[in-house]
């Protein structure tokens, strides 16, 4: 049975109300979206864990707006204020702020103007006027002089039944929605230095926000990244920023909507008015849409960097190879890690190959750590002295002729990881530096079991994610990885606690029970096993034994993404002769969904397949270009390493990112780079211009 609620969200995703409310169901019973989007695709009709996780959030916030008219409902029929109109209004609210906007007139005030104004007894006189049939203000007001209650002469009893009638005018539900959604249509974000940015000594530190010095843009269509970078700059002191509505054009209205046409009142109603807008509405209607623009900026951002990230846990693993990683450094040297196929420490050392002009022991220190063990593939940290690294390893390379090759590492987040508990916890036996380099290296060979360790917010492939509401940016960071982890799979026998966390239905406290099962019985032999470790009770295995691997275990399938649930079905399948039959024939004959049965004939033609493997390899170098080297017109092939509102940043391999801007990404026209690229994908760009000083590179994809 469906609801007003799976209806709604049923319309806005564009799909039928059974499969919502199947999903809301498996929700409510503690099922994880992994689980639902890869095991219960029939149910759903085949919805991804994308989906999901909006049905998720629209979810929620449809209850909540549930529960708060239910309270708002309870509290008017308490006051006896529920009318049948109040009631239907509340009914037909889609928002929160149209049920606030209701509420309003009935939600107890703190001690404001008009209240004191009541108590001092001139309610009944705001009201005489309000119905504006008076034909002498001063008359009405005159019987409302009352020293004993602080009213001392007309001028005050006005006064203060002009503050009880501009309270009323504010808590208008109708007149406050014409007001928003007028500043809305026409109002400017206008945006001026402050006093303290044109101060000389802050000039240096101004200069980052100086293009909103003198700034203007509709509210209706100002972009997301600016929104985000105008709070920043106001936060900093540096900015002033104000909501200029079309005020004349509001007042009008407001004239039009309370004002009758009666020569003694109208004077006194239209000053009201004003006072009214200015002190109460204008600065209220500011804050709620300068509020709306930073949530939909921060989504906008929330959603460009969960895609950023799902790209970049989702790089191809460079695997079966042994792998020497550098994080290089001026004074303290460049620190080396030689970790093995399997991601195993072999050994660590220290070349100061950045500080001297002699760079033969160095290179010949590096060439013995390869040949020593078997190293085919160099890892080096992008960070400090990157640049003067590569060009050593790449003189090495070429003057021994050797294979083996290069590659540049993105380390953001490597420096976090290894001073964090976890790192002490795994290499308590290495400093910090050491365990960075150990960190590039693994990240290289396996870029989702090593990143899964580090906060997503320090992987660089964000925007302003330090300014956004950050319970609701980890709880999005953090979905991406789980959907991921889910969808490449976990081997049972080799992850980290900090895989197995993310895997669906196992919280980090199960993750280490696995761990200590794994140390005290040895290597799991079946997913069956799982029943026996400590809090993994049954409703945790059934959504977790689908995504975790073991090779070489004693069930086939038990290396495959084929649920236990399912294990009968593929073994039916495996026995049927006329595999050649249509899909839909074969899943009415073993009594299973289509899309359930496509899932198992596809996993068993290509055993504990890992996606990430369909995706372009990673570039490996064996040359340094510098970005001296660079010209005007030069063609090159990069990597993309971030993708923001206003373009994407490449790497051509120079040591600095060049910039693609959004006009210079395709020959038509785009409404954002999301379009075009992600994160890890190879690019032909050329070089349209290069600042050496700013080292700035600008660079285009177009023709």
């Amino acid at each position: 049975m469906t609801t007003s609620i799976d209806r709604q969200i049923a319309q806005e995703l564009g799909v039928r109300e059974q499969q919502v409310a199947a999903a809301v169901t498996l929700l409510d019973e503690g099922s994880t979206v992994p689980f639902i989007a890869r095991y219960r695709k029939e149910a759903t009709g085949e919805a991804d864990d994308q989906v999901l996780r909006k049905l998720g959030e629209r979810l929620e916030y449809l209850r909540n707006l549930e529960d708060r008219k239910a309270v708002v409902t309870a509290t008017l029929t308490e006051q006896g204020n529920l009318t049948d109109a109040l009631a239907k209004s509340l009914a037909a609210a889609t928002t929160l702020t149209e049920v606030e906007d209701i509420y309003r007139p009935y939600k107890p005030k703190r001690r404001t103007r008009a209240t004191m104004a009541m108590e001092k007894g001139l309610a009944p006189l705001a009201a005489i006027i309000f119905a504006q049939e008076i034909r002498d203000l001063t008359a009405a007001a005159a019987p409302f002089i009352n020293p004993e209650k602080d009213v001392n002469n007309v001028d005050e009893a006005l006064a203060g039944a002009a503050d009880i009638i501009a309270e009323q005018i504010s808590d208008d539900a109708a007149n406050r929605t014409r007001i928003r959604n007028a500043t809305r249509r026409e109002g400017i974000i206008a945006v001026t230095a402050t006093k303290k940015a044109a101060e000389p000594e802050n000039e240096a530190k101004a200069a980052v926000y100086e293009m909103y010095f003198d700034f203007a843009e509709p509210v209706a269509k100002i972009a997301p990244h600016r929104v985000l970078a105008v709070n920043r700059g106001e936060n900093e002191g540096w900015l002033k920023v104000n909501i200029e509505a079309p005020e004349e054009n509001i007042q009008a209205g407001m004239n039009r909507q309370f004002t009758q046409p009666n020569p003694a009142t109208r004077a006194f109603m239209e000053a009201t008015i004003a006072d009214a807008y200015k002190r109460l509405i204008a600065p209220s209607i500011e804050r709620e849409i300068r509020t709306e623009l930073t949530e939909h900026a921060e989504e906008n951002a929330m959603r460009v960097f969960a895609e950023n990230l799902r790209q970049l846990l989702m790089q191809p693993p460079v695997a079966n190879r042994v792998v020497l990683a550098i994080d290089p450094g001026f004074r303290t040297g460049c620190k080396l890690a030689v970790v093995d196929a399997t991601g195993k420490v072999l050994d660590v050392g220290v070349v100061y190959c950045t500080t001297t002009k002699d760079t033969a022991p160095s290179k010949k220190m590096l060439q013995q750590f390869m040949q020593r063990h078997g190293a085919s593939v160099i890892a080096i940290g992008n960070g400090t002295a990157s640049r003067e690294t590569e060009v050593v390893v790449a003189e090495m390379l070429k003057e021994s002729n050797a294979t083996a090759q290069y590659v540049i590492v993105n380390e953001a987040g490597a420096s976090v990881y290894s001073a964090s508990p976890l790192g002490a916890e795994e290499f308590p036996e290495y400093d910090v530096a050491l365990r960075s380099a150990i960190s590039i290296g693994r990240r290289l060979q396996d870029p989702l079991a090593e990143l899964v360790k580090i906060d997503p917010r320090s992987m660089g492939v964000g925007q302003y994610q330090h300014d956004m509401n950050q319970k609701k940016l980890s709880a999005t960071l953090g979905g991406v990885v789980e959907d991921c982890v889910n969808a490449v799979g976990v081997d049972l026998n080799t992850a980290s606690p900090s895989v197995l966390s993310y895997v669906a239905g196992i919280t980090p406290t199960i993750a280490k029970n696995i761990l200590a099962y794994r140390e005290e019985n040895g290597a799991f032999q079946s997913r069956t096993q799982l029943k026996k470790v400590a809090k993994l009770g049954p409703k945790a295995f059934e959504q977790c034994a689908g995504f975790l691997r073991i090779p070489g275990g004693k069930n086939p399938l038990d290396n495959t993404s084929v649920h236990p649930e399912s294990y009968a079905v593929a073994t039916q399948y495996l026995a049927i002769a006329q595999k050649n039959a249509p899909i839909a024939d074969l899943a009415a004959q073993l009594q299973v969904g289509t899309p359930t049965l496509t899932d198992i004939i596809r996993e068993l033609d290509k055993p504990g397949r890992d996606p990430r493997t369909d995706l372009p390899a990673v570039r490996l170098r064996s040359d340094v270009l510098r970005m001296e080297d660079l010209t005007e017109g030069m063609t090159l092939t990069g990597t993309v390493r971030n993708v923001i509102d206003f373009g994407a940043f490449v790497d051509i391999g120079v040591h600095q990112d060049g910039l693609v801007h959004i006009s210079q990404m395709a020959d038509r026209y785009i409404k954002h780079p999301l379009e075009v690229v992600q994160v890890g994908d190879e690019v032909q760009v050329k070089v349209v211009s290069v600042d050496i000083k700013k080292k700035r590179i600008g660079l285009t994809m177009r023709g």
